[in-house]
């Protein structure tokens, strides 16, 4: 069995498509879908875009969304 050292050396090894064809496939292998839980995302996406198209909701910007992160 490779030890988490031993699998992070070979990881730096990698250029980043493949890491992050490694991550991906990880990921795939490990996180099982919920039906449920997507069907409520759904749900809200639309409800969100409906508030959105009705007026409800004013838009923000990319920036003055990522420009709160940037800050922390």
């Amino acid at each position: 069995m490779v030890s988490k050292l031993d699998l992070a050396e070979e990881m730096e090894k990698l250029s980043p498509v493949e890491r992050i064809r490694v991550i991906d496939q990880v990921i795939r292998n490990t996180i099982t879908p919920d039906p449920e839980v997507d069907t409520i995302w759904v749900n809200e996406a639309i409800a969100r875009w409906k508030a959105f198209e009705r007026g409800e909701v004013e838009p923000v910007p990319y920036e003055a969304v990522m420009s709160k992160y940037r800050e922390k």
